[in-house]
């Protein structure tokens, strides 16, 4: 049984795509709209652990993207300088056939989730979005910014950390907060030895390699910036590498490239979560909307992509629409706490040059809560 027939998604990001396509498998009614009048991908590569590893292989779309990404199996933890403290070994989630651990570039990755949400037949409209949402006890009547109007059994807002949709349910409650940090990504030609994921960290700061195909990495920092200040592209590829100043081995090595401020992504840290119900009556939030936090457990857009196909199963499994999205928020509101308040944690120790973190152990931690059932 299906509790609703038309949905209406409302963010084109991983998070919205992903709901599309778990809800057109499950036979629903997608419309999706999107701001971008172009779909643009912000950043460079992204980090599908295990658990996000076995969702994506259920969502139908893993082997659509594998041959354009990198899989790998282990973890590494290691000083500023390249000495190993940890491996912490993968596990192979969606089944032995596949990778444990999985390193795309957002690219790559966006242009198979488009596609497949189209072809599965969701109705896509770029440059748009919502204006009002008008809700009764059987429905949502929606008027978007072109002047169009329709009616919705659900309406989901996917559309990030600066959600429209969040704010028309709970106003100003709920506002992004700067972590005190940024991170900084550049891409770099794969070396041999990072066929993993390699993670440096010590009082000079926290840098990492990952691994997105057979010819590319990238190479991600996060810094202390506590007074948010804005950066000049002109000025990004030095500021980058003046704060790689502390790190030697391989994170020093490639310092020197670092040479085009074009190629630099910079993004300040900000995080929000909502700490109640993520709907009201009949909409929902999800991914950042709801829960939008920071890179530092690489659990983000994973737990947007969790959100979506948890949605799906609970709309098929029926009932009233309250009970189903009570029945989501029970799968999904702890263990997204968790790992926003986690990965905040990660950040904060940063900052404090906390030498007594036990960084380790909040990794192998978070590996076993994320590999548990969704």
């Amino acid at each position: 049984m299906t509790t609703a027939s038309k949905v209406l998604i409302v963010g084109g990001g991983i998070g919205g795509l992903c709901a599309a396509i778990a809800l057109r498998r499950k036979g629903i009614e997608v419309d999706l709209v999107e701001l971008k009048a172009e779909w643009t991908v912000y950043g460079v590569g992204i980090i599908q652990q295990s658990n996000v590893v076995r969702e994506m292989a259920k969502l139908g779309v893993l082997d659509g993207y594998l041959d354009a990404a990198y899989a790998f199996e282990d973890v590494t933890i290691n000083t500023t300088g390249g000495q190993l403290l940890a491996r912490i070994p993968g596990q192979r989630l969606a089944g032995p056939e596949y990778p444990a651990n999985v390193g795309i570039s957002r690219l790559a990755l966006h242009k198979v989730l488009s596609e497949t949400a189209i072809e599965l037949g969701s109705n896509v409209r770029l440059g748009l979005t919502v204006d009002t949402l008008t809700q009764d006890s059987d429905g949502v009547d929606v008027q978007f910014t072109d002047g169009s109007q329709s009616r919705y059994s659900l309406v989901v807002g996917a559309d990030g950390l600066y959600s429209k949709v969040r704010s028309m349910l709970f106003g100003d409650k709920y506002m992004p907060r700067f972590t005190g940090q940024s991170v900084w990504r550049y891409n770099f030609p794969r070396l041999p030895e990072i066929d993993h994921l390699a993670n440096y960290q010590g009082p000079a700061g926290n840098a990492g390699l990952v691994p997105l195909a057979d010819d590319l990495m990238y190479m991600f920092l996060t810094s202390h910036e506590p007074s948010n200040p804005w950066m000049d592209t002109s000025t990004l590829a030095a500021e980058m590498r003046s704060r790689l100043s502390g790190f030697s081995g391989p994170i020093g090595e490639l310092r020197e490239q670092i040479t085009d401020g074009e190629k630099v992504v910079y993004k300040p840290l900000e995080v929000v979560f909502v700490d109640e119900p993520w709907y009201r009556d009949r909409v929902l939030l999800i991914g950042d909307a709801a829960h939008a936090t920071t890179p530092h457990l690489g659990q983000g857009a994973g737990m947007a992509i969790e959100d979506a196909i948890v949605l799906s199963e609970e709309l098929t499994a029926g009932g009233p629409i309250n009970d189903v999205l009570q029945r989501f928020m029970a799968r999904r509101f702890e263990r997204c706490k968790y790992i926003a308040e986690s990965s905040v944690l990660a950040g904060d120790k940063e900052i404090a040059h906390d030498q007594s973190f036990d960084r380790i152990g909040l990794v192998k931690q978070m590996l076993a809560r994320t590999a548990e059932p969704v």
